[in-house]
């Protein structure tokens, strides 16, 4: 638990940053969520990674106004989801949370699988978000290392549910953050279309 909520308060802590940087850029931008603009992008990123990390921390469901919210239509949503990601990493900070299972709306999992999961979407997205308004995001190496094996656990069952792409070819030696954006399907090389 120790490593994992370590890999979660880092990883909250750089998507707080991206988010904060990401404000202002108009939200009709392309991002490398294929589909997705950083209006959708962003309000997916809000809700599952900050208010969706806190509720399932608790046991309680998303409250259902919130699914069908634009953050991005508060001038301060960046702000608002650093403060959220704060209570939402406050919460699993009690080493009892992470014991037993959490009820995912899918069904049951273990609370340390859930956190694992979570943590690799607040680190997938914050990229994402990064990316689409030309900032880095960046981990220390234990971190990265945590993402990477999440990824990595993961990969085949997020790709049977077409949550992740093929993987993409890297050369050898890339860092564990690109080893792991590229085997979730990300190009870590994308840039916007001109």
């Amino acid at each position: 638990m120790k490593n994992a909520y370590a890999s979660m308060t880092e990883c909250a802590a750089e998507s707080a940053r991206i988010a904060r940087g990401a404000s202002g850029t108009p939200t009709a931008a392309a991002t490398p969520c294929e589909g997705w603009d950083l209006r959708e992008l962003i309000n997916h990123w809000v809700l599952y990674t900050a208010y969706g990390l806190e509720c399932r921390a608790l046991r309680v469901p998303i409250a259902g106004e919130l699914t069908g919210r634009d953050f991005t239509a508060d001038p301060d949503w960046a702000e608002r989801y650093a403060a959220q990601l704060e209570r939402a990493v406050a919460a699993w900070s009690d080493p009892a949370v992470w014991e037993g299972t959490i009820d995912t709306g899918h069904g049951s999992s273990p609370a340390a699988e859930t956190a694992r999961m979570l943590i690799m979407e607040i680190t997938l997205h914050g990229w994402d978000v990064a990316r689409a308004t030309g900032q880095e995001f960046g981990l220390t190496g234990p971190a990265a290392a945590y993402v990477l094996e999440s990824v990595a656990s993961s990969a085949a069952l997020y790709r049977h549910y077409e949550g992740f792409a093929g993987a993409v070819t890297l050369p050898d030696g890339s860092p564990d953050l690109v080893r792991a954006l590229a085997l979730s399907g990300r190009d870590p090389q994308w840039v916007e279309p001109a």
